[in-house]
């Protein structure tokens, strides 16, 4: 019977792996806590690993000529991890459709039950050759979901429209380094991260608020959430332009939106949007922000705001 069958579906709980990670001090930021990028680093390895622990190692992959590549990530940033403390990285593939998976992640620090972190990612499976998505084969499935496929999961977070940039947009120009390339000779997913933090910390250079400045004071801008949808590959020497600007400052929160477009033919390579949290650093919760700060960064403010 139908009633049946759902209530076996909601039964079934996929497989999942548990990878920890010894934060180590050249992974944290000059808040002693774990670098925003670098929790994209450890779901990249804790997914690695969980493939490898149901047959599916990289290197099975790069022999049959097909494999995975992230379409877009979420991650959620609930409670700062510190250098020296151990961190368990818990992911599991919720559901398959079609060409896509989804992938979800939840930290949590040695000794806690709290979350520190959840995050999700969005794979797509490809011909690494043509670079053209396929079906993902029963066999994969199968190893990841023994018991069979899950019911619904939950709802997907699409990527949102952004607002309209407002004319004094800030901008940086970079060429893709070695440092930045995977094993696919792609960037690494985590570096366009590293890019759009880059252009926020810049940003505020140029609007009179650099970080050393808030330091002083003894507050930060902390990044409570980041969206990244990523849609071309960026390659070695591609000469990159990183456009950030804000919207929707209310009292102790902003949103930061981001793309990045390859200037050669301005093919848009990924774009973001991220909320940021003004925070007391000798208290450790969140605070208004500071007198000023919102009106300095008046002209990089969406009109939609």
């Amino acid at each position: 019977m139908p009633r049946t069958n759902y209530a076996r579906e909601q039964a079934v709980m996929p497989r999942q792996y548990t990878r920890h990670f010894h934060v180590r001090h050249y992974e944290c930021d000059p808040y002693n806590h774990l670098n925003n990028v670098n929790y994209v680093r450890y779901m990249q390895e804790a997914a690695l690993d969980a493939s490898a622990d149901v047959g599916w190692p990289t290197q099975r992959y790069m022999e049959s000529g097909c494999g995975w590549f992230v379409r877009e990530t979420e991650i959620e940033y609930l409670r700062p991890i510190g250098q020296g403390q151990t961190v368990g990285v818990t992911t599991w593939m919720e559901d398959v459709r079609r060409v896509r998976s989804q992938r979800r992640y939840e930290f949590k620090v040695e000794g806690s039950d709290d979350l520190a972190a959840r995050a999700n990612t969005e794979w797509v499976y490809l011909d690494m050759e043509k670079q053209m998505p396929l079906p993902v084969p029963d066999d994969i499935i199968q190893a990841y979901m023994p018991e069979g496929a899950p019911g619904a999961s939950r709802q997907r977070n699409h990527f949102p429209k952004l607002p309209e940039q407002p004319k004094d947009v800030y901008t940086a120009r970079h060429h893709v380094a070695w440092r930045d390339l995977d094993m696919m000779g792609h960037m690494n997913n985590a570096n366009y991260l590293e890019y759009f933090e880059d252009a926020t910390s810049q940003a505020g250079n140029k609007y009179g608020w650099p970080v050393t400045r808030l330091l002083k004071m003894g507050r930060a801008m902390v990044l409570r959430k980041m969206h990244v949808q990523y849609l071309q590959p960026a390659l070695i020497n591609d000469e990159i332009e990183v456009t950030t600007w804000f919207s929707h400052a209310e009292h102790i929160r902003a949103r930061r939106h981001f793309t990045m477009h390859r200037i050669s033919d301005h093919a848009l390579l990924a774009q973001a949007t991220s909320l940021w949290v003004s925070f007391d650093l000798n208290a450790q919760r969140p605070i208004a922000m500071p007198d000023g700060y919102v009106e300095d960064f008046a002209a990089n403010g969406s009109p939609e705001s």
